[in-house]
């Protein structure tokens, strides 16, 4: 009967199918200071932690209120464990990819810019090209005029 009693209350603990899909059972999870499996694979956002706000001393709120601190005599272990790693790992990829997206999007507006400025540059120089044509022409045809005034000129003088 006890058996009974003590299996019904751990199967009513455990959330239903339905349940761990939901938000719900995840925050009841974080509650009690269990993270669940999404949580742990869960890259946090570039601008901070997600879970819990920053205290003075660079802790985690969440942690730091909710669990035990070490004692100052116990020593603190000096390599960071392989979750940590992966963790900083996925975080560094993260931030290689957006950078990169990023890069590849300046890259494409720069040479946007350029190929415009190219079509610019051309238009122009056809521009001052048809009127350095015909400044050439008018310059010619003044130096005729100016040759045979000239020349008139001088017969008219003799």
């Amino acid at each position: 009967m006890q058996e009974q009693a003590t299996s019904s209350i751990a199967a009513s603990s455990l959330p239903s199918s339905s349940e761990r899909s939901s938000s719900s059972a995840l925050h009841l999870e974080l509650k009690e200071g269990m993270e669940s499996d999404d949580e742990i694979r869960r890259v946090p956002e570039m601008g901070g932690e997600a879970t819990g706000t920053m205290s003075a001393s660079g802790r985690d709120g969440a942690s730091a209120a909710g669990q035990a601190q070490p004692s100052a005599g116990t020593q603190r272990k000096r390599g960071r464990s392989p979750a940590d790693k992966e963790n900083k790992r996925l975080k560094r990829l993260l931030r290689n990819r957006v950078s990169a997206q990023q890069a590849r999007e300046r890259k494409k507006a720069y040479l946007i810019d350029l190929e415009a400025r190219v079509k610019e540059l051309e238009t122009k120089n056809a521009e001052l090209e048809e009127r350095l044509s015909t400044l050439q022409n008018e310059n010619q045809m003044l130096r005729h005029i100016l040759k045979n005034t000239t020349a008139g000129a001088k017969e008219g003088r003799k």
